[in-house]
């Protein structure tokens, strides 16, 4: 079947049955696996955030690919080496708690079985359910280089990871100590920041009273954890309280226990936290540990790995789990009269992502990293412009604010699935290195790192360092990093640290921050609050390209509510292309496209999307995708299709030349313009241009070309014509099957689009209506309703009134207009100029 009978019988375009086609295409011509050749500055790369192996692929996955992909894409045409780095994360913990829950399925657990055996239950687990995300990623169109996936646990991945942990030990960078962090008493594991989230809780303040160790009175402490009080080193009060300053180096006593506590002097006290006076439990609290460490204050633990209170709690609370020790605590101070009072108190505590239990801050013997010197060349980075974020404000300052107070990095987690340690103990002995140690009598370390540890080498691992790989040659450093707002220090800050450590470059220079997408109603997506929307249902329904034209096009970089119009605005769009392509490919015959101007609207449809085309490349180029694809939509629907068709509709079923060849030089240059954001359906049009060859996917981005602009004034003034004429006849509410008679010279073309008929009769004209360079006098017809006319402009009016007001309130807001991205304010400017224009027309 030739392409014209294809066409013929494809009335609707049917994104299921094209988009397999398409990608089997796509996937036989191996466009996405570039040549290793070439350097990086004349290339572009871009490494995806991996998703989790335990992932399935979500609203943010779907964003974010369809924005890294529109990158893609767009640099493939532009004739640059495009890679897109594709692969996925091992998530310690995630697909831990995955395999031990089918474990238990079978009435197993881990230990059961051993490490050994374990770990291998995990790879028989990943060959079953590592790769659906992947597969999810080619319905959604993305261009990945599928030829080269990478996993963090690859044995090449791996080697980096250890070579990496090893360098920096011997520079004194890592080390092994005493320190307070995340314990997550469920998994049994110290767990990273972004593993905690913080639950709204209603708890308890408790006032306790402190005896003074001098006899003269005692001193009242407030807390929620009187549990924690048994391991209490000191008070600590702010030195400007005036209250407590006489208190300053004396001692008060432990109630319960009987320890002798000095009452020290520190500026981070809150003086209107509870009493000003500050109970310090170094072991148990993390700006306790800070002051603790500050003071050189012994570290006491009461509370242990398992989430029970240790031998140093006492006999009486020794065993006792956390919330029990607690209601024993507080009877036994009662019974001690040491309790001055209670109140409820609401508060945001630490909870684990995992397991949901709560956050015991514990000072554990672990593997830490020193941040401090590697912080220093990711923040010049920043401030110097290597690295740009987008929109630069607040995110340049979330990053820097983070490094320049940054912590020691706690890179050890208590899992058996991951990087295991490359350190050996035996006895006192202790031996860091990529191999094992010659000899007998050595133990590894049973700690594994911490998922972010390895997922930090992301960008230049995947391409094979520490070997100089030709793919590290010809794609290292990449180009740009899109990710969402929450990772930006967890990850972001330590890609750029350790890819600067180890190549001696930042990782990459661009880091578009998108936005987050919300349900409709405005609640986070989720699946347990039956918020969440799944992308892939959303493809079958509407088709891919839909998705990614909705998504993109509702993606500000605030955070957005998702909008199901737009991804039907997306639907739309796919088949108004279609419809329009068929209508052109079926008349044109064997034209080739050129463009001509032959006719006024010809040159102008060629000059507007010569300008639509420099504008769209602007805002890729800034990262400005939902005003890349909203400006896209616009060219295509209005100016070429309400517009440029249908002006040129007659000529083309005349068989004119001319305006076949424009047509489709139209038709070609929308498919390239649009092929980033909607790459199905501009693939399937292609297949159907007469004389085009190879792929859409990797044809040329048009070049800028000055001798396509033209003076577009004249065809604008009978857009304008036309419009004011359509608009005076929705007034008096004519049907549009009604020509209406009228005076003037604006030409067949005008009176065509409008509905109008020119004559020169003498008759009294019921209506003057304004055009460019003069005004159109409207005779007297039956279907005229002309006292409706002021009826239906008030109304009009009226919600021009309210979007006004609405807009001056948005505009007025000082914070809205400091905070919002400059381009949503300067939108929000341009909408109300709009606005107030309109108004102004229909007389305010």
């Amino acid at each position: 079947m030739d392409r014209l009978e294809d066409l013929q019988e494809r009335k609707r375009y049917d994104p299921h049955e094209a988009e397999a086609r398409v990608w089997a295409r796509w996937d036989e011509a191996g466009i996405f696996h570039p040549k290793p050749e070439g350097e990086s500055a004349e290339n572009f790369s871009i490494a995806i955030p991996p998703p989790n192996v335990t992932g399935v692929l979500h609203m943010g996955h779907a964003l974010n690919g369809s924005l890294q992909d529109a990158l893609i894409r767009l640099n493939r045409m532009k004739g640059r080496r495009s890679k897109w780095i594709l692969g996925t994360d091992h998530a310690g913990i995630a697909t831990q708690v995955k395999v031990e829950e089918a474990l238990r399925e079978e009435g197993l657990t881990k230990e059961d079985l051993g490490r050994d055996k374990f770990i291998e239950r995990v790879w028989e687990w990943r060959a079953d359910y590592g790769g659906r995300i992947i597969e999810q990623y080619k319905r959604l169109g993305a261009s990945c280089d599928y030829e080269d996936e990478r996993f963090t646990m690859d044995p090449a991945y791996a080697r980096a990871v250890m070579e990496v942990f090893v360098r920096l030990h011997e520079k004194g960078l890592i080390y092994r100590d005493n320190f307070l962090v995340n314990w997550d008493p469920g998994t049994r594991s110290a767990i990273s920041d972004l593993e905690v989230e913080q639950r709204r809780v209603e708890d308890v303040m408790y006032e306790v009273d402190y005896p003074l160790a001098s006899g003269s009175g005692s001193l009242t402490v407030a807390t929620v954890r009187p549990e924690t009080m048994l391991a209490d080193s000191a008070i600590a009060v702010n030195p400007g309280d005036e209250r407590y300053t006489r208190l300053i180096g004396e001692h008060a006593i432990l109630p319960l226990v009987g320890r002798r506590l000095p009452i020290i002097a520190d500026e981070h006290v809150d003086t209107d936290f509870g009493t000003g006076a500050l109970k310090i439990t170094p072991g148990h609290d993390p700006a306790d540990f800070e002051i603790g460490r500050r003071n050189g204050l012994t570290e006491h633990t009461v509370i242990g790995e398992d989430g029970r209170m240790t031998e140093e709690a006492g006999e009486r609370f020794a065993g006792l789990p956390v919330g029990e020790a607690r209601e024993a605590v507080v009877a036994a101070l009662r019974e001690e009269g040491a309790l001055s009072g209670t109140r409820p108190y609401v508060h945001d505590v630490p909870h684990s992502h995992r397991s949901g239990e709560r956050i015991e801050p514990l000072i554990s013997l672990q593997w830490f990293m020193d941040m401090g010197g590697l912080s220093e060349p990711a923040i010049a980075a920043a401030k110097d412009g290597t690295v740009r974020f987008h929109p630069e404000r607040p995110h340049k300052q979330v990053y820097l604010d983070w490094l320049e107070n940054i912590r020691p990095w706690c890179v050890s987690r208590q899992l058996w699935w991951g990087h295991r340690i490359p350190a050996w103990y035996r006895g006192d002995e202790i031996h860091v290195g990529t191999e094992a140690p010659a000899g007998d009598g050595w133990e590894q370390d049973p700690d594994v790192l911490d998922t972010w540890f390895s997922s930090g080498l992301w960008p230049f691992a995947t391409l094979g360092w520490p070997e100089q790989t030709p793919e590290l040659e010809a794609f290292y450093a990449t180009d740009v990093l899109s990710t969402a707002r929450d990772i930006i220090f967890l990850w972001v800050a330590r890609m750029v640290m350790l890819g600067i450590e180890f190549t001696g470059e930042v990782p990459f220079t661009d880091v578009p921050v998108h936005s987050t997408i919300q349900a409709p109603d405005g609640r986070r997506m989720s699946k347990s609050l039956g918020t969440g929307i799944d992308p892939l249902d959303e493809i079958e329904t509407h088709g891919a390209d839909a998705l990614r034209f909705g998504l993109l096009a509702m993606a500000s970089s605030q955070d957005v509510r998702y909008s199901p119009e737009k991804v039907a605005q997306g639907e739309d769009l796919a088949n108004k292309l279609w419809n329009a392509s068929r209508l052109v490919l079926l008349q044109v015959g064997d034209a080739r496209p050129e463009p001509r101007s032959a006719a006024p609207e010809d040159a102008w449809i060629v000059s507007r999307l010569e300008r639509a085309t420099r504008e769209i490349n602007a805002d890729y180029e800034a990262f400005r995708l939902s005003r890349a694809a909203l400006g896209m939509y616009e060219a295509f629907w209005s100016e070429v299709c309400d517009w440029y068709l249908e002006m040129a509709k007659p000529r083309l079923y005349e068989n004119d030349p001319d305006v076949a060849a424009t047509l489709l030089w139209v038709l070609e240059r929308c498919l390239l313009l649009m092929h980033p954001v909607m790459p199905f359906v501009t693939e399937e049009v292609w297949s159907h241009m007469p004389g085009a060859e190879g792929l859409l996917a990797a044809a040329r981005w048009p070049e800028p070309d000055d001798s396509l602009l033209t003076d577009e004034q004249p065809v604008q003034d009978q857009i304008d014509a036309i419009t004011a004429l359509r608009r005076y006849r929705n007034e008096v509410d004519v049907p549009p099957r009604v020509v209406l008679r009228a005076r003037s010279d604006l030409g067949e073309q005008v009176a065509r689009l409008a509905r109008f008929e020119w004559v020169g009769d003498p008759g009294d004209a019921v209506a003057q209506v304004a055009v460019p360079g003069g005004v159109v006098e409207v005779l007297a017809a039956d279907e005229i309703d002309t006292e409706g006319v002021e009826r239906r402009r008030e109304g009009e009016r009226e919600k021009l009134r309210a979007e006004i007001a609405r807009a001056q309130k948005k505009l007025a807001n000082e914070g809205f207009v400091a905070k919002a991205p400059a381009e949503v304010v300067e939108a929000q400017r341009e909408k109300l100029a709009r606005y107030e224009e309109e108004l102004a027309r229909l007389g305010s």
